[in-house]
């Protein structure tokens, strides 16, 4: 393995977000709540549109991209608030690092485009997850919601929001910051 890097994906790079979406769906449907055969009928426009929405962040090595991660804006009239999801990591390089660095450069982008908090809803049979999140700083919180898209095997789970704060106050997590939905 070489160097990582992590960086932002232009608007005009539509079709690298696209070819990493894809393949985070095909090797991993089950931590995501859409399907690689739904999305690979969307058109150029869908997915132009889906960069410009959120901030999509790649983990590089070498030429290859091994990874993925988005920043979200769900910002209330009282707060400005991130959302973290659609982490993926190539399966050769899980364990070392890189899940680290990509949810650290988005860390450091919500703090740029100064949210107050970052979300994760993590699903809450996902201990991995649940358990990589709270070693990173997030904390899980009381919210729950059904998991997004949720199909016969995994209707009956739900997803926990964990929450990073950026601001001075780290205790205050408003009750608004929580009933936030995402896309």
């Amino acid at each position: 393995m070489s160097e990582i890097t992590i960086r932002t994906l232009g608007t005009d790079e539509w079709e690298t977000y696209r070819e990493v979406r894809l393949n985070a769906l095909e090797e991993s449907p089950e931590a995501f709540a859409a399907s690689a055969t739904q999305e690979k009928n969307y058109d150029e426009d869908f997915w132009r549109a889906r960069v410009e929405r959120s901030r999509r962040l790649v983990a590089e090595d070498g030429e290859s991209i091994v990874g993925v991660v988005s920043v979200g804006d769900r910002s209330t009239d009282e707060n400005r608030v991130g959302e973290l999801f659609g982490l993926w990591v190539t399966p050769r390089l899980r364990g070392q690092g890189v899940a680290w660095k990509l949810v650290q450069a988005g860390v450091d982008q919500a703090q740029q485009e100064a949210y107050k908090f970052l979300l994760y809803w993590v699903g809450t049979d996902n201990g991995r997850a649940v358990a990589f999140a709270s070693s990173f700083g997030f904390r899980p919180t009381d919210s729950r919601r059904p998991m997004k898209g949720a199909s016969e095997e995994t209707q009956d789970e739900d997803e926990m929001a964990m929450v990073y704060p950026l601001g001075d106050d780290p205790a205050a997590v408003p009750s608004s910051v929580l009933d936030q939905r995402h896309s």
